[in-house]
């Protein structure tokens, strides 16, 4: 596929790196020359220095041989007008990047802007969501859902008194009835193991479960971890939007909220959008300030400062009070898969769940979505079996699937089924799949 992507910084710069690895055609456009030169030199692209709303540049980049637009720059109305330019040249996918929300609650008097744009993405909302989803279990590192919710995706840390140390998997699995859930894949040390049923589970692996959502609550208990319960949110930095759609959230769940923020002319604001929050001012490191605001009674706490250090350090003045979930905001992607190791329980990036959300539309073969992982470099995808596909009526152990992927889930009408060897493919059925990267293709390729 050849992907023209607009904007070479975080996103733009992790998206291109990730798809051409992958063997697509990418041309990467950017006003910016140091940044240009710099993907030039780092990634096998082609990269043109220019603004991406220039129809010149567009015409340069070869809009009319192009198959999908991305328009990730930091600039909302550059963006919209990448996507309706790209419109002109019959692009068939075209994809914004878009924060400010005016765009999507106000739609009337921009709707030739967003006729031109397939997909609108907004970074801050799909971080606050998964920062929700993060807080609402005691173990998660990472969560994903698919089939409309019924098929979870669950990264945890093994802790050292879980039944589950020192088990194979293959005698987990004997002595679990009805168990519809497996183990994706297993994170120990530097090694990424997809595994067999010889593998044992040890003390401090993170592992990613695959599975029933209704039997997560039984995965958690194997893995050393008791029920637990979201009552209370402290959230550390209050500039970011983040903020305020997490609070929201927060709000319609009846979550007590309290956000400490530095600016004052700020906290005035988010005091008067957030009626239900408590908004404080003050600086989220200040050890004295978090104890006299009862850190050590919140629930979860979140850091969402404009700052990577200053949010894994409050993170880390939290955990030191026993907050039960911390989860930090990253702006760099390539500090997410450390926090773990250091003793935060789970990382954040709106550059990171755009880059999920584009990836979707990228995969051939019937993609529903797309979760790209952050403690391990691999993808979960799930799929749509047409009617054609030349996997059906064919049992797993049949297909050959490539050595370092697997199979995790199949929902079939009501029903999900967790597969074996002896799992048929039907018309319909949705399969959710876990695949390191020198898999992806040959895995999209049997869905085909």
């Amino acid at each position: 596929m050849r992907i023209l992507i607009v904007g070479a910084g975080a996103v733009g710069f992790h998206l291109s790196k990730h798809l051409s690895e992958e063997g697509h055609d990418i041309v990467l456009i950017d006003p910016d020359p140091d940044r240009v030169s710099h993907a030039q030199e780092q990634l096998d692209i082609l990269a043109i220095t220019g603004n991406g709303a220039s129809l010149d540049v567009l015409e340069r980049a070869g809009i009319e041989k192009t198959d999908m637009l991305v328009a990730v720059t930091n600039v909302d109305e550059v963006n919209l007008v990448a996507g309706m330019s790209a419109m002109q040249y019959g692009v068939k996918i075209k994809i914004a990047r878009i924060s400010n929300p005016d765009y999507f609650t106000h739609p009337i008097p921009l709707r030739s802007a967003r006729q031109g744009v397939d997909v609108m993405i907004n970074p801050e909302l799909e971080c606050a969501r998964e920062t929700y989803q993060l807080l609402q279990s005691e173990a998660a590192t990472e969560l994903a859902f698919f089939a409309e919710g019924r098929v979870q995706l669950l990264g945890l840390r093994v802790r050292p008194d879980a039944p589950v140390v020192g088990v194979k998997l293959a005698e987990l699995a004997e002595t679990i009835k009805n168990r519809q859930f497996l183990t994706a894949a297993i994170l120990r040390g530097d090694e990424t193991i997809i595994p067999r049923g010889d593998n044992r589970i040890e003390a401090d692996d993170l592992v990613y479960i695959i599975g029933e959502s209704r039997q997560m609550p039984r995965v958690l208990e194997l893995a050393g971890y008791q029920d637990f319960r979201l009552r209370r949110v402290m959230i550390a930095g209050g500039a970011r939007e983040e903020t305020v759609y997490l609070a929201q959230l927060l709000a319609d769940h009846d979550i007590d909220c309290t956000i400490i923020e530095p600016d004052r002319e700020r906290c005035l604001e988010l005091a008067e959008r957030l009626d239900k929050a408590l908004v404080l001012v003050g600086d989220a490191t200040d050890q004295e300030l978090l104890e006299m605001e009862g850190i050590e009674e919140v629930d979860g706490f979140v850091a969402y400062t404009t700052s990577d250090a200053t949010n894994i350090l409050s993170g880390l003045l939290a955990k030191s009070h026993d907050a039960h979930r911390v989860v930090v905001r990253i702006g760099r992607i390539e500090y997410i898969p450390l926090v773990s190791r250091i003793g935060i329980d789970a990382a954040v990036s709106p550059r990171l769940s755009t880059v999920n959300t584009i990836l979707k539309y990228v995969r051939r073969g019937g993609v529903l979505s797309v979760a790209a992982l952050r403690g391990i470099d691999a993808e979960v995808i799930e799929f749509s079996v047409s009617s054609d596909s030349r996997i059906i009526g064919r049992r797993v152990a049949d297909i050959h699937f490539p050595e370092h992927s697997l199979v995790g889930a199949v929902q079939r009408g009501d029903l999900i089924i967790i597969p074996d060897g002896d799992t048929v493919f039907a018309p319909g059925d949705q399969v959710t799949v876990l695949a390191l990267p020198d898999a992806l293709g040959a895995v999209e390729r049997l869905f085909a």
